[in-house]
């Protein structure tokens, strides 16, 4: 990212490159972000701007619908529908922090559980731990594979 500029500026010029480029996929995905940044902003009881890390939130849910769609498609047997969402996601992803290997989540789970001290506690102590892990990996990796992670940990 650039100095001072924020993430959805960031967004925006490379929006304005693309265009100027003929880059249909980028500027078509950076469009729907874009689109998701602002009605995220206008959400809720009153309009705000969102941090870089709001931004991110978003970045991260748009990634994870084309993954989705993505897997449905393929089941479906449509394989170039399939393909378009994937590369869409591969835009998304060059905005997101690095992901987190399954051994780099592994082994953060396993330290906040000790740190926690709730290695014992089976189940019961999920939430406790996923009220630690979701903000410590927020944008880097998928919720999903976390919670996976603490419950085989845990169980």
């Amino acid at each position: 990212m650039l100095d001072m500029s924020t993430l959805k500026d960031q967004l925006h010029d490379d929006l304005t490159t693309a265009i100027k480029a003929r880059d249909e996929l980028t500027s078509s995905t950076l469009r729907m972000v874009l689109s998701a940044i602002t009605n995220a902003e206008k959400s809720g009881k009153q309009e705000r701007t969102l941090t870089d890390e709001d931004v991110i939130g978003v970045l991260t849910s748009e990634a994870k619908k084309r993954r989705e769609a993505a897997t449905a498609f393929a089941e479906g047997g449509r394989a170039e529908m399939a393909a378009k969402e994937e590369a869409e996601a591969g835009v998304i992803a060059k905005y997101l922090p690095e992901q987190m290997t399954a051994d780099e989540i592994a082994a953060l789970v396993t330290g906040t559980i000790a740190d926690l001290g709730v290695a014992g506690e089976g189940m019961r102590a999920m939430v406790k731990v996923m009220g630690v892990m979701t903000p410590a990996t927020r944008g880097r990796a998928d919720g999903g594979a976390v919670a996976a992670e603490v419950r085989r940990q845990l169980g």
